[in-house]
């Protein structure tokens, strides 16, 4: 009897052990990337998310970051069909599919990446979300980096001397400047841009100041021209499975969400403005060759000219899909602006 007794003790702690075992056991998400891990987004913007998607689970999602799966323009795919739970990638590399997101990039904007990335949230949450161009994902944030400049071999001081060189383009808004511009554009990825100048394959290319130092540009790139408020912007998304969040239980996935959306759009577009000024700082202890166009000299002018008529270019080609896209403009304009100015006091 005594024994009976023991071994049902056992079987029952033994039973309890393992239920709780089970009840305890995380599930991962596993997040692929693209960039180098010295870029903000490996190095601050996802491991943040993790620690909030953590906390906010309490635990029962555990976020794991997968780095070097190829070129970015698979990464909406590698989520579609499950190889990572989600990911992050360019719209621009992406022809077609994502128009509505180059609201965000047309010249004129005049902020930084986290009220850009507040406001493209915002603003395509409220008019976009239902297009159809994210079907088979699930958005969490939008994100832009910041504006957008020359960087080149040779000094750039005027449109004249621009024309007909290679330069490295990464589609969206960029593709339309390069043309109106008449460079002959290099499609490429950003991390090969470093190469291709070294092999001098691409005579410059239009990227952000953070790039001098996360691309280590300053030391291929001796020459940076810079636009007021910069040239365009780029658009970015982070998206996950939509079959992973079904399932896990509404709890976890209202979690998730809740730590996602504009809180994970602001702080990726924050970690993309601190990385600018870095990249500044880098490029000018470099020696890098920093040309500083005023709104009153012949190229900032010339520049005006030059995108004249790209708010109804593209208006227009996305009147099939967005007959609202005027109105969500200036929203996204006036969000963004007065977001800058409420955070710059």
């Amino acid at each position: 009897m005594t024994k009976t007794k023991l071994l049902s003790k056992a079987a029952i702690l033994s039973l309890g052990l393992a239920m709780s075992g089970s009840a305890f056991s995380a599930t991962t998400l596993h997040v692929g990337t693209w960039l180098p891990p010295t870029n903000p987004q490996n190095a601050e913007v996802w491991p943040t998310w993790a620690k909030w998607v953590e906390e906010a689970t309490e635990g029962r999602v555990k976020v794991e970051i997968e780095n070097d799966l190829g070129h970015p323009k698979t990464m909406f795919q590698l989520v579609e069909d499950g190889v990572v739970d989600a990911g992050f990638s360019y719209h621009g590399y992406v022809p077609g599919r994502f128009q509505l997101p180059q609201i965000v990039e047309q010249p004129g904007l005049g902020v930084g990446a986290e009220a850009a990335s507040v406001a493209l949230w915002r603003v395509y949450n409220k008019y976009f979300m239902d297009s159809g161009e994210f079907e088979g994902l699930t958005p969490i944030g939008m994100f832009t980096h910041g504006p957008g400049y020359i960087h080149s071999i040779e000094p750039i001081t005027s449109f004249d001397q621009i024309k007909g060189k290679k330069i490295r383009i990464g589609g969206g808004v960029q593709s339309e400047l390069g043309d109106r511009m008449d460079v002959t554009p290099v499609s490429a990825p950003a991390p090969k841009v470093y190469e291709m100048m070294q092999q001098g394959v691409i005579d410059g290319a239009f990227l952000p100041m953070g790039e001098q130092k996360t691309l280590r540009l300053n030391e291929v790139a001796p020459n940076v021209t810079m636009l007021p408020g910069g040239m365009y912007l780029g658009s970015f998304s982070m998206f996950i499975s939509p079959y992973f969040l079904d399932q896990l239980e509404p709890r976890d996935r209202e979690a998730i969400m809740s730590v996602s959306g504009e809180k994970l759009s602001a702080l990726a577009g924050r970690a993309w403005d601190a990385i600018d000024d870095e990249g500044l700082k880098a490029a000018e202890e470099a020696g890098v060759n920093i040309i500083r166009v005023e709104e009153e000299d012949q190229m900032a002018q010339d520049f005006q000219r030059l995108i004249q008529g790209m708010d109804e270019k593209w208006i227009e080609n996305v009147s099939d899909r967005a007959p609202n896209a005027r109105q969500a403009l200036e929203e996204l304009r006036t969000i963004a602006r007065e977001y800058e100015r409420e955070h710059q006091e």
